[in-house]
């Protein structure tokens, strides 16, 4: 299960662009490096989701009392690109590459 947080819209556009490479969070889910993370654009002022999304993927967490809060934690992520592959997807593959396969119905 891919984990689903909220994320203000100022800062989705940052991270879409690829000026925002960290989120900063609570650590009440146990994320772990090499996690993928969805980013659900959420409007504070409506209370309401805008229906947008993005795929993250979790390269670097610091969780050290001496530069984080107590219970939070600062995360590297890098956008993902999701593709829909003919073939099947091999988790061994050695390159390392933020795309992830699309999962469809046939």
């Amino acid at each position: 299960m891919i984990p689903e947080l909220k994320i203000h819209p100022k800062h989705f556009e940052k991270v879409l662009s690829g000026e925002k490479i960290f989120v900063v969070r609570n650590f009440d889910i146990s994320f772990q490096v090499g996690d993928l993370l969805t980013l659900n654009e959420y409007n504070p002022k409506t209370k309401t989701y805008t229906g947008n999304s993005c795929l993250v993927y979790v390269d670097y967490i610091l969780n050290n009392p001496k530069y984080c809060k107590k219970d939070m934690v600062i995360m590297a992520i890098t956008p993902c690109t999701v593709l829909e592959h003919d073939m099947p997807y091999n988790p061994n593959k050695t390159t390392r590459d933020y795309s992830v396969p699309l999962a469809t119905r046939g």
